[in-house]
């Protein structure tokens, strides 16, 4: 490989002046017309990073998940469909802040030699995009970096983001003894239609899921799955599904819409018995809910998702007699305590905490048997770790009824998408043991009550001050404040609050939680008003709860 066709390549895209540019969790995200740059540099980074992987398939989606459709983003995808190694974000961060074409090329060679990469070998990217009208454009600058560095490169067109972490996979484990699948959106259905169907054959058949596709690309990709499983255990109804019309995408609708504002979505009417879920924009996360006799609405959120399937596979794991098998649980600070409680204290799981971003919880999980992950947004997925599998392979089962949870565990696997949070494959994991369970979405939400909590933000001047440690919970910078929160829960029964600093802007999240509505309310004003008067509060201090 050579980086001459580079600098040519590079003057089409040039970096606007005054940004910087940050590679995080969800990869590189902004307004959409002004990542073109920066996605054109992508495209030369997956190139190397596909070299430094001895040719495996590389992925790139431009999505920018649960955003405004003014943003837009990219983010690259390493060879199992799992998120881009953390020691390589410096360099994309690096590259996409270089000044001048030269400074690109310099970046380039830089990675080469700090990795070690030989450049002879071939490199190869898949790519994907959603519906987002920034998305031409940016395909277009990727498709151009792609080009100069001479790339075998697949277009997949406009899929989800979990579609494309699954197709990656398939790819680089082809002809091997961890295949995963066929490398495309038919493939993606037949694998998960096929165990979804195995699992629920016989049982009762269940009434229509309503879906909120948030007008994004779940919408089309659902209905494909649906007509691909042509069955009356999936029969759904899809909501917010106009991907065409500017200006609808996200907008009071998906589940990060849901989540924050508890109540449903707009396009939607909800009534009681009825069965609903929302997707977000590129179809990665998701969460149901339901109204009660009453009216009122109700949230199952990823706690809930979690818990539900943390308690299915325990008791298939029992019934399969296999005594050296265990589930356990990530969360993040943001877990609702009543689904810690539950978790240690009724299920008796072993449960971890986690920063916040699905690569940490992914991290934590891998080293479960079953490591099951979601984080409350509904983000979340289960991984089928090596101990797990060779378990599951040297079972020998002694009765028909644990040879039979032996093949549901095995189906459930193939049912499950573990490289990445995926919303479709979490439905059917859901429809799955609700249909077994003859569970209704109230009965689900029975399992425990969540305490009322609180998301408040604080804006500040300097968010690099707040330093945390013990999974974000506990603040180690501005010295002296965790004691000041400290002594501020301590006077709410079933208090709990914590400071963390904002990832994308200057500020700081408060959470609280509490035994009241009344109480959590109070408690989590109260800790803003503290942070705001001792770190440095910008803009208006929070409003004393009254």
């Amino acid at each position: 490989m050579s980086f001459a066709k580079v600098p040519e390549y590079s003057a089409k895209h040039p970096k606007p002046a005054d940004i910087t540019y940050e590679y995080g969790t969800a990869g590189f995200r902004t307004i959409g017309e002004n990542l073109e740059s920066t996605v054109f540099r992508v495209g030369l980074l997956a190139a190397l990073r596909s070299q430094s992987k001895q040719g495996k398939v590389i992925g790139v989606m431009i999505t920018a998940s649960h955003n405004h459709e003014r943003d837009n983003g990219v983010k690259l995808i390493d060879p199992l469909g799992e998120m881009l190694q953390q020691s390589w974000e410096a360099y994309c961060s690096k590259l996409a802040n270089a000044a001048s074409d030269a400074d690109v090329q310099s970046v380039l060679e830089e990675v080469v030699r700090a990795e070690n990469i030989d450049t002879s070998i071939k490199a190869k990217v898949a790519y994907a995009r959603d519906t987002r009208p920034s998305g031409p454009l940016l395909q277009g600058a990727l498709e151009d970096g792609l080009a100069a560095l001479d790339v075998d490169a697949s277009n997949y067109g406009i899929i989800t983001t979990p579609q494309l972490h699954y197709i990656v996979r398939c790819l680089n484990t082809a002809g091997t003894a961890a295949a995963y699948g066929e490398p495309s959106e038919g493939g993606y259905n037949s694998k998960y239609g096929k165990a979804f169907l195995r699992l629920v054959e016989g049982k009762p058949k269940p009434t229509t899921l309503h879906i909120d596709a948030a007008n994004g690309v779940g919408a089309p990709q659902v209905r494909k799955l649906a007509q691909s499983i042509d069955s009356p255990y999936f029969n759904i109804e899809v909501h917010n599904h106009d991907t065409e019309t500017l200006g609808k995408l996200n907008i009071n609708c998906g589940a990060d819409h849901v989540k924050s504002n508890q109540h449903q979505p707009a396009g939607v009417t909800i009534v009681p018995g009825g069965r609903y879920c929302s997707f977000d924009g590129d179809a990665d996360r998701i969460v149901y809910y339901y109204a009660d006799e009453s009216g009122h609405f109700h949230l199952l959120d990823g706690d809930k998702i979690s818990t539900l399937v943390a308690t299915y596979l325990r008791d298939l794991v029992s019934e399969a007699g296999i005594t050296d098998l265990q589930v356990g649980v990530v969360q993040t600070a943001y877990a609702n305590g009543s689904s810690t409680s539950y978790i240690k204290d009724s299920l008796k799981l072993p449960t971890v905490f986690a920063k916040t971003g699905v690569k940490h919880l992914h991290h934590k999980a891998e080293k479960m048997a079953i490591g099951v992950y979601f984080e409350a947004n509904g983000h979340g997925t289960v991984l089928f770790n090596p101990s797990a599998v060779d378990a599951l392979t040297n079972a020998d089962p002694k009765t028909p009824a644990q040879a039979d949870a032996i093949q549901r565990l095995w189906a459930l696997r193939d049912l499950i998408n573990e490289s990445v949070g995926d919303a479709m494959s979490d439905m059917l994991l859901v429809e799955t043991i609700l249909i077994c369970k003859q569970w209704t979405l109230e009965q689900w939400d029975m399992a425990y009550t969540d305490l009322p909590s609180r998301l408040l933000k604080v804006i500040v001047n300097d968010r690099s001050i707040f330093q945390t440690t013990n999974a974000e919970q506990t603040l180690t910078s501005p010295e002296g404040l965790q004691d000041v929160v400290d002594a501020i829960v301590a006077k709410f029964p079933k208090g709990r609050s914590f400071v963390r600093p904002s990832g994308t802007e200057d500020a700081v999240r408060v959470y609280a939680e509490a035994a009241t509505r009344h109480d959590c309310d109070q408690l989590a004003y109260t800790v803003a008003g503290a942070v705001f008067d001792k770190a440095g509060g910008r803009g208006e201090r929070p409003a004393e709860f009254l």
